[in-house]
């Protein structure tokens, strides 16, 4: 590939990051309202007779009562979801770096690969902990698959980068 086709496609993956935590951060900012409107589209639509019979409707309906009654008499819980959407849109931020300059900035990208492999063993751990159900724990892990596809090929294309600034091949450990 040449240098321009991976800059190329490394800016594309990483913005597919930072649009992925700028999303999710600014969605944890109204889970009242938004659990409302999840709770609209499901009580009336085609989508209700699935989603009672996979449990969603029941479980989206228990989330709701327990926000809004924790909003209306302890609104000040709510202020860990604001501090978890700001940490989002913070992370996303951080991928400036690498954006512009992949090669310098690449720990930034195995930072994130860290971050996407403990999402796994947090949302089934503390998900058990919590009671969180089994399927709602899986769809968690899956954020943390889902954002590791993009930062994976990220880092193939920044070491293919980096291979063709340096002109040397590297093995996997990083030595020539």
């Amino acid at each position: 590939m040449r240098r321009s086709d991976l800059l190329h496609a490394i800016r594309f993956w990483i913005l597919v990051v930072i649009a992925g935590l700028a999303v999710s951060g600014v969605t944890a900012f109204p889970p009242e309202a938004e659990l409302h409107w999840s709770l609209l589209v499901l009580q009336t639509t085609a989508l209700r007779s699935v989603a009672e019979f996979t449990h969603l409707l029941p479980w989206i309906t228990r989330v709701y009562d327990a926000v809004s009654i924790t909003n209306k008499h302890y609104p000040f819980l709510a202020y860990g979801t604001d501090w978890l959407a700001f940490a989002h849109l913070v992370i996303a931020v951080a991928f400036i770096g690498p954006y512009r300059d992949p090669v310098r900035n690449q720990w930034v990208i195995s930072f994130g690969l860290i971050a996407c492999a403990g999402v796994i063993p947090l949302a089934l751990i503390a998900g058990d902990i919590r009671g969180i159900p089994v399927a709602w724990r899986l769809v968690d892990c899956s954020f943390g698959i889902f954002g590791g596809i993009p930062l994976l090929l990220c880092r193939k294309h920044i070491r293919a980068l980096e291979r063709s600034e340096t002109g040397t091949i590297e093995d996997e450990r990083g030595h020539t």
